[in-house]
Order: C-alpha cells, then sequence, then structure tokens
C-alpha cells in the first residue's frame, strides 16, 4: 500500500510541475522498492511453485505462484526503470534504461494480473464472484494492471526524446497506482471483520 500510495502522489496531476521531476523519480523510486518488498512476501506466501496433478503423470505449475512469481520479476523491472530516471539524462538512457524495463514491468503485470484470474477461478471453484472481496481484489488489481500498461504505452521515447503521451502516461499510473492501493485494502485482515 506504501508503495501504490507513492506512486500515487507522484502522478498526482500537477504535482511534478510543483514540485520537480527529481522528487516525482524519487517517489516513485522508494514506491518499487516497497512494491517489490510486498511482491517478494507474496511470492513466498504463495507456497511452493509445482503442485502433483492426480489426473496425469508429474506435476503442474500453480497458478497463484505463477502470478506471484511474474508480478515479483515486475517488480524487479520497475526497480531497474525507477533508479534509472533518477540518473539517465540523456534520450538513449531513457529509452533504454527507462522506458524498456517499464514497458517490460507492465507487460509482466498483466501476465500476473489474468493469472491471478486463474488462480483465483481454481481456489474459488468459480470465475466470479461479487461477494467476495478476493475476487473484487483481483479485479481491481487487474484493472491497475492495464492502467500501468496505458502508462507505459504512453511514456514511449522517441528517438527525439519527445513522449508519445504525457497524459496518458501520468493518468495510467496514477489510477493503476489508485487501484493497487484499493484492492490491497480490500483484502487487509481488519476488512474482512467489516
Amino acid at each position: 500500500m506504501v508503495g501504490s500510495a507513492l506512486f500515487a502522489l507522484g502522478s498526482v496531476p500537477g504535482f511534478g510541475q510543483l514540485v520537480g521531476a527529481d522528487t516525482v523519480n524519487l517517489c516513485y523510486f522508494v514506491g518499487a522498492w516497497f512494491f517489490t518488498g510486498a511482491g517478494f512476501i507474496q511470492l513466498v506466501r504463495s507456497a511452493t511453485p509445482a503442485e502433483l496433478e492426480s489426473s496425469m503423470p508429474g506435476s503442474a505449475v500453480r497458478a497463484e505462484w505463477l502470478s506471484a512469481a511474474t508480478q515479483s520479476v515486475g517488480t524487479i523491472l520497475f526497480n531497474i526503470s525507477t533508479t534509472s530516471a533518477l540518473f539517465a539524462h540523456t534520450v538513449a538512457g531513457e529509452r533504454h534504461l527507462v522506458w524498456s524495463p517499464d514497458a517490460g514491468g507492465s507487460i509482466a503485470f498483466l501476465i500476473s494480473g489474468a493469472v491471478a484470474f486463474v488462480a483465483y477461478s481454481r481456489s474459488a471453484g468459480r470465475c466470479v464472484d461479487l461477494r467476495s472481496r478476493d475476487w473484487w481484489s483481483v479485479l481491481v488489481n487487474w484493472v491497475g494492471c492495464v492502467a500501468f500498461g496505458v502508462s507505459a504505452v504512453g511514456a514511449f521515447v522517441a528517438r527525439d526524446g519527445v513522449t508519445a503521451d504525457a497524459v496518458a502516461a501520468n493518468a495510467g499510473t496514477f489510477v493503476g497506482a489508485l487501484c493497487f492501493l484499493v484492492a490491497s485494502a480490500i483484502v487487509l485482515p481488519g476488512a474482512r471483520n467489516r
């Protein structure tokens, strides 16, 4: 939730003009480390990567573990991107050290979010359950993954250094961060008792 809040703060409309790009990049840098910590905890809590299949010989990769592992890869790519954003002051640096890992992280989040639906449906025995906090968390998280994907497309840096769509990049980050914040809040242990 802390990482999401920092990403949301960094992308609040007008915040960058008020405090400058260095402060925004610092918000993203620190937020990305919180994302990575949370992703690691989720990966550890997802247990073993494989499960024995009674219907066939061998084992299969568990969807919950695959979702967490893919998300963790995405968070590491965001760490590379946000760290590079602090130091990359050339167009080539922005394209290869900031945008490329950002796009890769966004793709990993999209894959992770899609696999989370599989993990949920396997554990719950159904694809949709409007009364389930877990289902809502998966759905809101997926919307956040899509918003981060929009952000990555908008943040593409052309050879001349111009960003494809700065508004889409910023709005996608803001919406995605809010979604990740809400998705986390939905499944807080205290929220389950309400």
